[in-house]
């Protein structure tokens, strides 16, 4: 007897569908798994095993061999354990025949036969969708993830035995999910957290927070210990605007992967690795299977970097590239897959070892060599890439006190909200989501320059030895400029304010 179903494993974000064939033959009583499956997929068969007592049905005596193609796809995980023991109870007669090829089934199975949530069900609702499959079974707890997919029925199972009331045609399929309302409703909400109201001070710092969340461009802030830089850079999620729809699947395709939720994302994400994260850890991989790391779990959100220079140099060498194109290839000795980076890299850092080069009170000791030496950690090709590079001085804690706060993060995400909202209106369906990812011909249509800003531009370039890349990113921060304040053109004030940002790539120097 020959029994078939499909399931689906995960390979980094993306799902492949698996072919489960199971064969009974007489003989020595045996199960045998061929199709490069992994020690996660072996140990289902023993979990299958205890569980079909517990669910109602008896392991069928014999021979059993169970097959899964494509055979050269590696199989990792526990998604397959519901797939296999389907395949083996229709091989055995104990359901009712039905038809498997418009079905995916996937989940864990406990040992008492009940399901456990599995991590990627949006990626394989997203899957069954292309290959046109109708129907996707999963764990109950994974049916509000799965069920964000249009044009595919879930149907969930809570254990083993549910499988053969929907082979009955017992078992209805879910509601489908409108991720448009989610975000709504979740859009209607205060923000709450912390408020930019909270800072003191620091105006040109509140500032470029302020055309960083506009634009999505990357910021680096620069200053003595104390000075507010940690502050500054939590306040900024408070002032984001709003996911859309595509946005948000995304970010929960990518935390589903990593098994960081089983729900809709409705916030941007805000990821703060520590500075002693591996290179695996910050860019994606690792050992036995394709994880998505930092910068992928940071994707249309951002990334902060604190104390910048401590980490190790190999990692932020590997952020060049995802910061250009906002997505990394990983390659591994078992495979390669694309993860989504699409992020917004703040940073920050001291300005020397001590901290306190700058500050005019002589507490700083370092020399000249030390500073040169502490600032080498960080490679020019890197620091060009950022956007905005802001110095952050040190607040006279006696003026605290006195002065009145800053204004709050709900008046400030208001500009930002409507900047971002001339910007989609401007890009329409390009696929540009943010100023900040405008291409050359973009720059060229959407950020044209008359001859007075260009004299102006060209000025700074020979004064403060703007490369190629740097003199597009002044150009993209000076539309952002211009559409905070509401103008279709890009004015000589909005380049001069944009140069004073690059202005900061020298620290350090002399």
């Amino acid at each position: 007897m020959l029994g078939r179903a499909t399931g689906a494993v995960l390979y980094g974000v993306e799902a492949h569908l698996v072919e489960v064939e199971v064969d009974l033959g007489g003989g020595i009583p045996t199960i045998s798994a061929v199709g490069r499956p992994d020690p996660a997929v072996r140990e289902g068969i023993d979990r299958i095993r205890a569980a079909l007592p517990h669910a109602g049905f008896e392991l069928p005596a014999g021979r059993i061999t169970i097959n899964l193609a494509p055979a050269e796809l590696r199989k990792e995980g526990t998604s397959l354990d519901v797939t296999i023991a389907v395949a083996l109870l229709l091989a055995d007669g104990k359901l009712p025949p039905f038809d498997t090829t418009s079905c995916i089934f996937a989940g864990e199975l406990g040992l008492d036969g009940g399901l456990r949530p599995v991590r990627g069900a949006l990626s394989f609702a997203q899957a069954a969708r292309v290959a046109g499959r109708r129907t996707l079974l999963v764990p109950s707890a994974n049916a509000e993830e799965a069920s964000l997919v249009p044009g595919v029925e879930v149907v969930t199972l809570s254990t083993l035995a549910d499988a053969k009331a929907f082979a009955l045609g017992l078992k209805p399929a879910n509601e489908r999910i409108d991720p448009r309302l989610l975000l709504q409703r979740v859009s209607q909400l205060s923000s709450g957290g912390r408020d930019l109201a909270d800072v003191k001070g620091q105006a040109t710092a509140r500032r470029a927070l302020e055309i960083a969340a506009a634009g999505g461009h990357h910021l680096l802030l620069s200053g003595s210990p104390g000075a507010g830089k940690s502050m500054l850079a939590s306040r900024l999620p408070g002032i984001l605007p709003p996911l859309t729809v595509d946005e948000a699947l995304e970010i929960t395709r990518v935390w589903s992967a990593a098994g960081l939720c089983r729900s809709l994302v409705t916030r941007r994400p805000f990821r703060a690795p520590h500075h002693a994260i591996s290179f695996a850890g910050l860019t994606g991989g690792g050992a036995s299977r394709l994880r998505p790391g930092e910068i992928s779990l940071a994707s249309h959100g951002v990334l902060y970097l604190d104390e910048l220079p401590e980490f190790k140099h190999d990692a932020l060498e590997a952020l060049r590239q995802p910061l250009e194109d906002g997505a990394i290839t990983v390659v591994r000795v078992h495979g390669a897959t694309t993860f989504p980076a699409a992020f917004m890299l703040v940073a920050s850092m001291n300005p020397c070892h001590c901290g306190w080069h700058g500050c005019g009170d002589g507490r700083c000791e370092c020399t000249p060599l030390e500073i040169r030496r502490y600032m080498s950690k960080l490679s020019g090709p890197l620091l060009d890439r950022f956007d905005l590079v802001v110095d952050v001085p040190p607040v006279d804690v006696r003026a605290l006190m006195n002065t009145p706060a800053g204004e709050s993060s709900t008046a400030v995400r208001a500009r930002v909200v409507a900047a971002r909202a001339r910007q989609r209106q401007r890009f329409g369906s390009t696929g540009t989501s943010c100023n900040a990812r405008m291409g050359p011909a973009e720059l060229q249509r959407f950020a044209a320059l008359g001859v007075e800003q260009k004299r102006l531009l060209f000025r700074a370039c020979e004064r403060l030895g703007l490369t190629a890349r740097g003199f597009d990113r002044v150009r993209r921060v000076a539309r952002t400029l211009a559409d905070l304040e509401g103008r279709d053109m890009v004015g000589s004030q909005h380049v001069a304010e944009a140069l004073q940002y690059r202005q900061g790539m020298t620290l350090g120097k002399g």
